[in-house]
């Protein structure tokens, strides 16, 4: 299901239709400089492929990340306006669904150490559940991969991501989502769990709960199940914060 439409020009939908073949193959990854020499023409196009089938969305986010960390070096404020347009997909008001907008803002985060520094507490903010004023993602499916997203900020900058522990720990434990809950271990796996996220992990490992929880490891999608997800948390060291 794709966002609501954009204003597409005819170079965005050739480079979209250039795009996509090239993150299907096996040697994408050696596209992804030629992706990034396209500078801001890119943005639109890999923003278009998020909402596709979740390898291609996660092949296109990576993408999106390097392609936004070397407009970064020369533009900065290019960048802070493609998070800006990011953060507007996840807005309700703009009558999209926001598929594929938590993976692309986490490896842009991850990617680009400025856009990690400047906006890792909005991608935190939709997993923080307040009474009220909150900017918290209600949207089951859609929250699964915001806990994915803070989970590859905590590969690359595990001190950014740290903040979102008590509310990982809390997501483990008691989202009403059984995905939520599982991609919640797996982004405490990524920090490394300390004593006080224990109790969560334990109990999801000891679940025996199968639900697969879709998982990026960087080049694959895998379906992992719930429980076994926990059970590598529980193992996991904590990360060396910067």
């Amino acid at each position: 299901m794709e966002n609501a439409p954009e204003r597409r020009t005819p170079r965005m939908r050739a480079l979209k239709a250039r795009f996509r073949p090239l993150l299907a193959g096996n040697d994408w990854q050696n596209h992804l400089d030629e992706i990034a020499d396209c500078g801001l023409s890119a943005v639109g196009p890999l923003i278009a492929l998020l909402p596709l089938d979740p390898l291609t969305r996660h092949r296109a986010a990576v993408a999106l990340g390097r392609a936004v960390a070397r407009i970064a070096d020369a533009h900065p404020e290019d960048m802070r306006n493609i998070m800006r347009r990011l953060m507007w997909h996840m807005n309700e008001e703009s009558g999209n669904i926001g598929w594929g907008i938590p993976e692309a803002f986490g490896e842009i985060a991850a990617a680009c150490p400025q856009a990690g520094k400047e906006f890792h507490r909005v991608l935190i903010s939709y997993i923080i559940e307040l009474e009220k004023d909150d900017n918290f993602c209600d949207q089951d499916v859609l929250r699964r991969s915001c806990y994915w997203a803070i989970g590859r900020l905590a590969q690359s900058r595990p001190d950014l991501a740290a903040p979102a522990r008590p509310w990982l720990r809390k997501g483990a434990a008691l989202d009403r989502d059984t995905v939520c809950r599982g991609m919640a271990a797996w982004a405490l796996s990524r920090l490394g769990p300390t004593l006080d996220d224990m109790p969560a992990l334990r109990a999801l490992a000891e679940s025996g709960d199968k639900t697969p929880c879709p998982v990026f490891d960087g080049n694959e999608v895998h379906d992992l199940p719930l429980a076994d997800v926990a059970a590598q948390a529980l193992t996991a060291r904590p990360r060396q914060l910067s």
